[in-house]
């Protein structure tokens, strides 16, 4: 079972050599690694090349600059493995990653195998789950799991056969999100790897951290998702899921990342975001799934005001 592991590179010199002296060190030794160097102006090639040379299976391309996605993108053409997986260069992995993921395929040959993951930090490692409890083998479970799993591109491996129907939407953020719920209308099986094997990298000034008008494409994403799937034909089969997941990003990820903004600003973003909920979904609250969760109800019950004071009381 041989696995392709692509790489993009971007500016990242304090951090690729760590990247790929995890990559280079797995145990698993069917694997070849393509670095895809995205334009960095920086040292960047010069490390890579350095692994290059040394190691043969580590295969180095160079691009124009044209983001992640697109890197992503630019990789899998190169990729003769069964199975894909996508590492950010500013991150590594557990050197066991690939052959505790590969050892759950010889249990059967899944579209999709995902693991644990760790959220590192300068003062400490803060360990993540999936939020998958088993193995799923029918595509009725995996709809289930749609409200619940965490959708990063990087702690996955990935069926070759779903990277030749979708590609990664260039020039967004939240790329990731984008990408993985229009995956998951394709996906009948998910192993899980109960184990944190991915070292997510905390960096200031990351998405996660930053205030940006380029919050707004997830408003953008989630118009386009659920368009993609009308267009194939799985918006009736995936409404009930789609709907919550929808109502979950705008009113919680969406407006968590606009709480950075000043208040007046604030208010026109959830304006958008209530004005794409009432156009989509305005009867979003008879869907049962709002009343399993404690999440569930925040939304059904989502005051912008009152989660915008907390928010500020909560960062004085």
């Amino acid at each position: 079972m041989k696995i392709s592991v692509i790489v993009p590179v971007y500016n990242v010199e304090a951090y690729v050599g760590r990247c790929l002296d995890s990559l280079v060190n797995q145990t698993y030794k069917n694997l070849e690694i393509i670095v895809v160097n995205d334009g960095s102006s920086d040292n960047s090639q010069d490390i890579i090349d350095t692994y290059a040379q040394q190691y043969d299976f580590v295969k180095s391309y160079q691009k124009e600059n044209g983001g992640l996605s697109d890197a992503r993108n630019f990789g899998v053409q190169f990729a003769n493995g069964d199975y894909i997986a996508f590492i950010d260069s500013d991150d590594y992995v557990d050197v066991t990653m690939f052959e505790k993921m590969a050892k759950k395929l010889h249990e059967y040959l899944f579209d999709l195998v995902v693991c644990d993951f760790y959220e590192v930090y300068p003062e400490e490692n803060i360990a993540y789950t999936s939020n998958l409890e088993q193995d799923l083998f029918y595509r009725e479970e995996v709809k289930k799991i749609m409200n619940v799993i965490y959708p990063s591109a990087w702690n996955k491996l990935y069926k070759r056969e779903l990277l030749h129907r979708l590609q990664f939407k260039k020039g967004v953020w939240f790329e990731d999100v984008e990408f993985c719920y229009r995956m998951l209308a394709h996906i009948h099986s998910i192993g899980v790897v109960h184990e944190s094997l991915y070292y997510y990298v905390q960096r200031a000034g990351s998405i996660s951290k930053s205030s940006d008008p380029r919050i707004y494409h997830t408003l953008e994403n989630w118009k386009g998702i659920i368009e993609y799937y009308k267009k194939e034909g799985f918006y009736e089969e995936y409404k009930a899921e789609l709907e919550y997941s929808f109502v979950r990003y705008l009113y919680a990820t969406f407006v968590k990342s606009a709480m950075k903004l000043p208040y007046e600003e604030y208010k026109q973003a959830i304006k958008k975001a209530q004005a794409l909920v009432k156009e989509y979904f305005p009867k979003y609250r008879r869907n049962p799934y709002f009343y399993k969760s404690a999440k569930g109800l925040y939304l059904v019950a989502f005051q912008p005001c009152f989660a915008y004071g907390l928010y500020r009381c909560k960062n004085k």
